[in-house]
């Protein structure tokens, strides 16, 4: 508590300093991912890495979930999701800065559906619709990755639509998540870049009722990875899903 208010007052001041010298940038809204989580997802992309020495500890299947991460050549298809929040971005771009050198076309692609489920100001994107995403304060002054470039050459923004709507809800941006991975995503695989609220959300929704599981209950912690496989089910009253208890695995981190 002690460090809390002096934190406060140069984190104000500092939102004074952006908004005073018009910069795309704020520490509040849309905040971006602190020093802490830039190192954790720096150990992810490392995890992910050719070089990583947990390679050889990695059981047959772990081995499959890692190259398609990694997008290596031979490996099922996949595709890259990520929410409109910058340090989701951010996530992504430190965390397949890799994946994304070796494969120049390779892009990540923004989806509106995937944007935190919460109102409070740092769930609230500030990049303007179809714009590119700005690096952010901590983007700019880390050596992990050149983030503006990834942002400008390899981020498609052409489904970005701005800030969430205020008619929209959390269940209805899953719904929708699911209907898009299913009618507009051609890969095998999609990975994702998102929330933990919104993540626990996704498995309280479409694990089935009957199945106690940890996701449920607990968030996926920072740079965490984990696989499912989502099910479809056309009904009368439309498109169903669910998650294939069975399929989950975690392949880094966990909850």
């Amino acid at each position: 508590m002690l460090g809390f208010v002096p934190g406060l007052i140069k984190a104000v001041m500092y939102e004074v300093y952006l908004t005073l010298t018009g910069q795309v940038d704020s520490w509040f809204f849309d905040s971006p991912i602190s020093n802490l989580g830039l190192s954790q997802v720096d150990e992810l992309a490392k995890f992910l890495s050719g070089n990583s020495p947990d390679a050889s500890k990695r059981t047959k299947e772990e081995a499959v979930f890692v190259s398609i991460l990694r997008g290596d050549a031979g490996a099922p298809s996949s595709k890259l999701l990520c929410s409109s929040l910058r340090r989701a971005l951010s996530t992504m771009a430190c965390s397949f800065r890799e994946r994304l050198a070796r494969n120049p076309d390779d892009k990540i692609l923004v989806v509106p559906s995937l944007q935190e489920i919460s109102r409070n100001p740092d769930t609230l994107s500030i990049t303007p619709a179809h714009h590119t995403v700005q690096a952010s304060f901590v983007d700019r002054s880390s050596k992990v990755c050149a983030f503006q470039d990834i942002y400008t050459k390899q981020t498609d923004m052409s489904l970005h639509i701005g800030n969430k709507p205020i008619k929209t809800n959390g269940l209805k941006r899953m719904d929708e998540f699911c209907d898009f991975v299913f009618s507009s995503v051609d890969e095998d695989n999609v990975i994702i870049g998102g929330h933990s609220i919104y993540f626990r959300s996704f498995f309280r929704t479409y694990l089935p009722y009957t199945i106690d599981h940890v996701s449920k209950k607990r968030k996926v912690v920072n740079a965490g990875c984990v696989a499912l496989t989502l099910l479809k089910a056309p009904t009368p009253n439309g498109d169903k899903y669910m998650i294939d208890p069975k399929s989950i695995k975690v392949i880094y981190g966990g909850f």
